[in-house]
């Protein structure tokens, strides 16, 4: 199995765990934010998720800080010249990933895959106009990193077919269950989840039944682990809304992919879910 060496630029919630993922797995991984506050939360995470796994007794004391180092946080996009793959982890803003994308590809060796993490943005946007688009690929991961097992490999237009084996190949080294997905909007989880949280949103505007009953609801009835309000919480409901934007944008406002009011008015409050304390759930109890 190659050694590699990662790149991933942003160290929010996703990128912590995404460098976690890979620092488990014994590669070397540069994590980038411009942020040192950022950097720092995401340096806590990683210690406090490490002592959990020694508590667990599922790694050493030992094996934690050897771990724990191959995480080296950085904040000039230079430091991952020698990456052998770069996952760019940053938020949902098409412009934001291509700038990135336009430094990395002058940046990083003509090899290096360059990946995007993004959950609906198209992969052939965030390439069109760039040097060497067949580089570019998607490589969406879901929340927690560490935990859920699928990635999604979205090949944009342009990617060439070498770079998809390499990134599902890449993909599978990571002890992750890959699969290849077309670049339409939402790829294939985002697309079916939709009507998931949608249709809850829409039940819960017609006053039929309460978040906490939904939830219920799902997880005694459906099976599912969370239910829909729960998930959003988890997720961030500032990302969550914008992806359904994405998608109904993408699909040009078909009606079955229109964004809630509800989401929309939570997220212009600060109501985020987990990582503001209060969402669909008050956390601050």
């Amino acid at each position: 199995m190659k050694a590699y060496q990662v790149g991933v630029i942003g160290a929010g919630t996703m990128g912590a765990g995404i460098a976690l993922v890979c620092a488990r797995k014994g590669y070397r991984t540069w994590l980038l934010d411009a942020n040192a506050a950022v950097l720092e939360k995401a340096q806590a995470y990683l210690q406090s998720t490490l002592a959990k796994d020694v508590a667990k007794g599922k790694i050493t004391e030992q094996q934690k800080e050897e771990t724990y180092q191959l995480v080296i946080p950085v904040s000039d996009m230079k430091e991952l010249a020698a990456c052998d793959v770069v996952i760019e982890a940053v938020p949902e803003r098409l412009e934001l990933k291509k700038s990135i994308f336009s430094s990395l590809v002058d940046i990083c060796s003509p090899d290096a895959l360059l990946l995007s993490n993004t959950s609906s943005i198209s992969i052939t946007e965030i390439a069109g106009g760039l040097k060497h688009p067949e580089r570019i690929l998607g490589f969406h991961f879901f929340n927690p990193a560490p935990v859920m097992p699928l990635i999604e490999v979205i090949h944009g237009k342009k990617s060439s077919k070498e770079n998809v084996e390499k990134t599902y190949q890449f993909a599978k080294d990571l002890g992750k269950v890959p699969v290849l997905a077309a670049d339409t909007p939402g790829f294939i989880v985002n697309r079916v989840a939709r009507p998931y949280y949608n249709e809850g949103l829409r039940i819960l505007g017609d006053h039929v039944a309460t978040v906490e009953q939904m939830d219920r609801i799902m997880k005694k009835a459906g099976g599912f682990k969370m239910g829909p309000f729960e998930l959003q919480d988890m997720i961030g409901i500032d990302i969550n809304f914008a992806t359904t934007e994405s998608v109904y944008s993408n699909f040009f406002h078909e009606g079955r992919f229109k964004p809630s009011r509800i989401q929309q008015r939570m997220v212009q409050a600060g109501q985020l879910g987990r990582k503001t304390g209060e969402g669909f759930y008050d956390y601050n109890e």
